[in-house]
């Protein structure tokens, strides 16, 4: 049967219930969001009253930050409620989801309510992070438990990917089949199958990792400061690293998580890991338990002059001291190595108690990892996947030990005394050193029960670049260019930030004229942390300080070029951004025949941040655009001046969905993918549809309005205006008044029709005029040296 979500219920509004319930409004369905009545209620409460909980809840999710929406609007799709007069409602549901507090006998009331009103059919699922999903099934009818399964969301539910879907025995295969689908196609998660134990996958071995550290750094004598240098991004974990992350997690929430493994699983031969340290006892009881009470392994403190500080907790003393920056020659060693497998190996070597520490934490993961494949979980590839998705980590524990060494590795984990599961041994036995491998552009994954590869599920609708490396076009020093198959090239880069310099912009001039030559088209994408925080502004102020003009006028004009060359080719030219999408980055997707957004794009023309404006041609696409919105009758000034504030302001999207509503991406051409591991693939599927649809190179425009001096005095007296009243400094009004200059035309006496290049020329003075400007080089500097911008 095909089965159609249009409702959904969400049954409590607690911070995950309320944040499911905003996730599920935001890909655009109905929302029944349903909690308590307050106690102690009047016979004759008003509407308002009965559902304040519930209400209440709602807005403290909608304005808590990070925001849980993509856009404001999608709460007009949540309808509030309460258990006692809305339960009934859940009769033209869907899907019934149970987010209530975190016990059973509460969990089973609320289930023999839902039985009452549910419809036969419906999805029914709970949010549990540690009860059995079985045990809340019991006594229920047949339909029920064929139709039940746990889905457990990691909050928050719209940032973090994983969806660990755990069925029962009595769930039926197809709904656990539609529901691993639907995460993955419609809400946008990395769906992981798990078992019903302990935990289920993610937290199982994540809340292991943390008791691991902490082991190694009583054995080791670290202190929470030394670990969280070692256990951040350095090995491709989140900048909250252990302790930071226990903080926001909650102390408590570790603890309980940690004791119901030890409790649960009598034979998880690494139970003694998660016995609990006293220091870590002490600190529950003394109610330090992190962010929601204000102070646990670090604590915000003001100082004398009353400038904020962060202490940190002496595991030793038990009273907060200033931080101190650790040093280690290991940490110094590895820290310039940009790849993340070979800056794993570089530490995993150390000869300091940086280097012992990562092979200790290394080994008891490994081992540990090891022992899990089938208990919890029959395939080795979703216990990555799960901590990709919900703890953060770049690479998997199972990925991280093929980086060091399936065969090297086992051999001194051996010699150092840490076991290994039989079919790791079996594996090697067999001639097969790593989990995963690549053939042909597909990844494969060891399959413990067959002893054979199979293909990572997905197959299609799943891009990854570099998988593609075999089928490498062209290359350079910072980019690559590969057949992605069906006549379809990919370009990707992988410099810092993903900044677009020289050779970045060589890329893809050159996979533009491949493409040309003999293929249908050419996605734009790359899978690091950011497709691309804009252009390099190092090479740039290197110049400037020079005051090498001429070369700086070269750069731009490449740039210029460049993207031009996005819109104007004979092939279609696809981008596929995701993350941060900044300045020049925004600049290219602005000129992509279409743009396949990954939800989470933080997209804008920023470029006012460092002093000067957009000269990629993003002005002048602005320009373009604002002049085509113009409608008879109203005001011509309106859409330049909203357009004008969207760069003078340096505004970015919070999501793709908001790049809309700043004119960035184009309704009816630009989409959103919201699993922003299907973008590519969907990007692909976007070349070969144009391409067939018969693509055909569009014409330079040379047709654009500008209003010349009616729109540039409304434009400079607002600028005027915003520095009398301080909300402007003296050189944010030059940057805006050089910025009102370029997008009004020139001081033009009336309006006029210009041409594309036109306006890039201006564009291009106006940025290089800027660069000789003592306060713009003030800015670009802050932002190379503190990554923040300076108000000069």
């Amino acid at each position: 049967m095909k089965r159609t979500i249009k409702k959904v219920a969400v049954l409590g509004s607690g911070v995950m219930g309320s944040r499911i319930a905003c996730h599920f409004a935001g890909i655009g369905l109905q929302v029944l969001l349903l909690d308590l009545q307050p106690k102690d209620l009047l016979a004759d409460a008003k509407l308002s009253e009965k559902n304040k909980i519930v209400n209440d809840a709602l807005a403290a999710a909608i304005k808590s930050n990070p925001s849980p929406v993509y856009t404001k609007d999608v709460v007009k799709k949540i309808k509030t409620g309460n258990f006692t007069d809305n339960m009934k409602d859940i009769a033209d549901c869907d899907w019934v989801i149970e987010v209530v507090v975190e016990r059973l006998d509460i969990k089973q009331s609320i289930f023999s309510e839902v039985e009452k009103f549910r419809k036969p059919g419906t999805l029914i699922t709970s949010n549990t992070s540690g009860i059995p999903i079985h045990m809340m099934a019991e006594g229920r009818s047949d339909d029920f438990k064929k139709h039940f399964c746990g889905t457990h969301f990691f909050n928050p539910p719209r940032y973090l990917r994983l969806l660990e879907i755990i069925p029962t025995p009595d769930t039926d295969n197809a709904v656990v089949d539609f529901l691993m689908n639907y995460g993955s196609l419609q809400l946008g998660k990395t769906t992981v199958l798990c078992k019903d134990t302990p935990a289920f996958i993610a937290n199982r071995v994540g809340v292991f990792g943390m008791m691991a550290i902490m082991n190694a750094m009583e054995k080791l004598q670290l202190s929470i400061d030394e670990i969280d240098a070692l256990t951040g991004p350095i090995i491709g974990r989140p900048k909250s690293a252990t302790f930071r992350t226990a903080d926001v997690v909650g102390i408590d929430t570790l603890v309980k998580v940690a004791k119901g493994v030890a409790d649960n699983c009598p034979n998880d031969e690494a139970k003694d890991t998660f016995t609990i340290p006293s220091w870590l006892n002490k600190m529950v009881e003394n109610n330090w338990l992190g962010d929601k009470t204000g102070q646990g392994f670090f604590k915000k403190t003001k100082g004398a002059g009353g400038e904020k500080d962060i202490q940190v907790l002496s595991l030793s003393t038990m009273n907060y001291e200033p931080r101190t920056k650790p040093k280690f020659a290991t940490l110094e060693t590895a820290k310039p190595i940009e790849d993340l497998h070979q800056r794993l190996k570089a530490l995993c070597v150390g000869t300091d108690k940086a280097g012992d520490f990562y092979r200790q934490f290394h080994y008891s993961l490994f081992s540990y990892i090891s022992h899990r494949i089938p208990e919890i979980s029959d395939e080795l590839y979703r216990v990555d996947d799960g901590m990709m998705a919900g703890f953060g980590w770049e690479i998997g524990p199972f990925e991280s030990w093929d980086t060091l060494g399936v065969a090297k590795t086992t051999e001194a984990m051996k010699a150092a005394g840490y076991k290994v599961a039989a079919w790791v041994d079996e594996m090697l036995a067999e001639g097969n050193t790593s989990f995963y491998k690549v053939e042909n552009g597909k990844r494969l994954c060891y399959d413990v029960s067959s002893k054979k590869y199979k293909p990572l599920p997905g197959g299609e609708a799943f891009i990854v670049m570099k998988n593609f490396a075999n089928e490498t076009v062209w290359k350079n020093s910072a980019c690559r260019t590969y057949h992605l198959g069906n006549d379809v090239l990919g370009l990707e880069w992988y410099t810092k930030m993903g900044s677009i310099g020289g050779e970045v912009l060589e890329g893809v001039q050159r996979s533009i004229a491949l493409a040309e030559e003999k293929y249908k088209g050419l996605v734009i994408a790359n899978e690091g942390n950011n497709f691309s925080a804009g252009a390099n502004v190092g090479m740039i102020f290197m110049l400037a300080i020079e005051q090498d003009y001429d070369e700086i006028d070269m750069a731009i004009r490449q740039f210029q070029q460049t993207v031009m060359r996005v819109r104007y080719s004979s092939i279609p030219v696809v981008v596929a951004p995701h993350g941060l999408a900044l300045g020049g980055a925004c600049e290219m997707s602005l000129h992509a025949d279409k743009v396949i957004a990954a939800a989470e794009t933080y997209t804008g023309l920023v470029e006012v941040g460092i002093g000067v404006i957009p000269g990629g041609a993003g002005t002048k696409e602005f320009v373009l655009r604002a002049a085509d919105e113009m409608h008879e009758g109203e005001v011509d000034t309106l859409t330049l001046q909203n357009r004008f504030l969207n760069i003078a302001t340096a505004k970015v999207s919070t999501s793709a969905h908001e790049a809309f509503d700043l004119g960035i991406y184009r309704k009816g051409r630009d989409i959103i993918s919201i699993n922003q591991g299907r973008r590519i693939a969907e990007a692909k599927q976007a070349v070969i549809e144009l391409y067939d649809d018969g693509y055909v190179m569009p014409v330079q425009r040379n047709d654009i309005k500008v209003l010349g001096r009616s729109a540039l005095g409304t434009l400079l007296a607002g600028i005027n205006g915003m520095q009398t009243a301080n909300y402007a400094t003296a050189h944010d009004a030059t940057v805006a008044k050089k910025l009102a200059y370029v997008m009004c035309g020139g001081d033009l006496s009336e309006p006029q029709l210009v041409s594309e290049q036109y306006l890039l020329n201006l564009e291009r003075e106006a940025f290089l005029s800027l660069c000789g400007e003592k306060k713009t080089l003030e800015r670009i500097q802050s932002v190379l040296k503190s990554g923040k911008p300076l108000r000069n």
